[in-house]
C-alpha cells in the first residue's frame, strides 16, 4: 500500500531525527562531569571525551583514581591521563572519592578517601564508609550506556590513597578490569587475597618516596633486591602479597637503568603470560603522580603502553 503523503512527511522527520541524534555532532567532546546515586548518596565523576571519538567505535576506558584530599577534577587536570585519551582515542575517567572525618596517625583529620580498607586510617566514630567498588562498577554501567566502550579493555590507575583503592580493585573489579597499576600506594596488611580472576598488576613508587608530604634521601636503585626483600616497609610487603593473591613466582627477573627506573616482573607460577606483576622503582621521584612536568617520568603515556597490551579474555 502506498503511503499518503502526511505519513511520509512524518517517516521522513522521524529518520531526520534519528539520524541527527547518532552523528558526531551530538558528542559532547571534552571535559564532562556525571552525577550518580549510590546507596543515597550523590556522586561524581569525570569523563573526558577525545576529540576523535565518534560514536561508532568501541573505545577503551580507563580510570584514574585521585589521593587522599583530591577529586576527580584535580586527577583530571595533572595527572597527564586526559592529553594521552586525546591522542590514543581513549575515554579518561576521574571518579571523587568520599568525604570523611578520619584518624590517621591518631590526628582527626576531615579529607576526601577512598574506603581502601584495611589500612593505615580509621574511620571516626559515626562514620558510614561508602563502598566505593559499588560506585565504580556503576560508572562503568553508565559509560555502557552513554558511550561506545570496550568492555574488555577497562583498565585502572590510581595514586597514593587511589594506589590503596586500585589494589582492592585488582581483588574485586578483576573480573571487569583488563589490567591495574598502583602508584606510590598498595596493598597495606600482608594478606592473601582472592581475586575474582587473576590479572596483570604493577606497583610503581619513587626512591625518595616516604609517604605523603614525606619525600626522604634517595635510596638507590642498585638496592632494589634489598628493598623488595624487606617486608616491614610498603615496597616488600606489598609485592608479597601480590605474589600470594596472584598466584606468582618469588623469582623475579630485573630490567632497566639505574639512573632512571629499576623494573622487577614477577610472572605467573602457571606460566600464564597474561598474569604477572611489576615492581617499577622510579628514581627520583617523590609522592606524586609524574606527569612529565612535576618529574622526567610521563606515568600515563608509560602506563597506557603496558596496559594496551591486554584485555579481557
Amino acid at each position: 500500500m502506498k503511503a499518503t503523503p502526511i505519513i511520509a512527511f512524518a517517516l521522513l522527520l522521524l529518520f531526520a531525527a534519528c539520524k541527527k541524534e547518532s552523528t558526531p555532532d551530538s558528542i559532547n567532546h571534552g571535559k564532562n562531569r556525571f552525577t550518580t546515586t549510590v546507596d543515597g548518596d550523590e556522586r561524581e565523576y569525570y569523563v573526558h571525551v577525545p576529540q576523535s571519538y565518534d560514536g561508532k567505535t568501541a573505545v577503551p576506558v580507563v580510570f584514574m583514581l585521585h589521593g587522599t584530599s583530591g577529586d576527580g577534577e584535580k586527577f583530571y587536570n595533572i595527572s597527564g591521563w586526559k592529553e594521552v585519551g586525546e591522542t590514543e582515542n581513549i575515554l579518561t575517567v576521574f571518579p571523587s572519592s568520599w568525604h570523611y572525618c578520619i584518624i590517621d596517625g591518631g590526628v582527626q583529620k576531615n579529607t576526601t578517601k577512598w574506603n581502601s580498607q584495611p589500612s593505615e586510617w580509621a574511620p571516626c566514630a559515626g562514620e558510614t564508609l561508602r563502598d566505593d567498588i559499588k560506585f565504580l562498577k556503576k560508572i562503568i554501567s553508565e559509560l555502557g550506556s552513554k558511550y561506545k566502550i570496550d568492555s574488555k579493555r577497562i583498565y585502572l590507575d590510581g595514586f597514593s590513597n587511589g594506589g590503596q583503592m586500585a589494589a582492592k580493585c585488582s581483588i574485586f573489579m578483576s573480573d571487569v578490569l583488563a589490567a591495574v597499576i598502583e602508584n606510590a600506594g598498595s596493598f597495606y596488611t600482608d594478606t592473601t587475597w582472592t581475586p575474582l580472576r587473576r590479572l596483570p598488576t604493577a606497583f610503581q613508587i619513587g626512591n625518595k618516596d616516604y609517604g605523603p608530604g614525606v619525600d626522604g634521601p634517595e635510596i638507590p636503585l642498585s638496592k632494589i633486591d634489598t628493598v623488595l626483600a624487606n617486608t616491614n616497609y610498603l615496597h616488600g610487603r606489598a609485592t608479597k602479597t601480590h605474589i600470594q593473591s596472584f598466584g606468582l613466582d618469588p623469582n623475579y627477573t630485573l630490567e632497566g637503568d639505574t639512573s632512571t627506573a629499576m623494573v622487577a616482573t614477577y610472572p605467573s607460577l602457571d606460566g600464564d603470560p597474561d598474569v604477572s606483576y611489576r615492581f617499577v622503582y622510579v628514581k627520583g621521584l617523590g609522592h606524586l603522580f609524574p606527569n612529565g612536568s612535576n618529574h622526567w617520568m610521563h606515568a600515563a603515556e608509560l602506563h597506557w603502553d603496558w596496559f594496551k597490551q591486554y584485555s579481557l579474555p
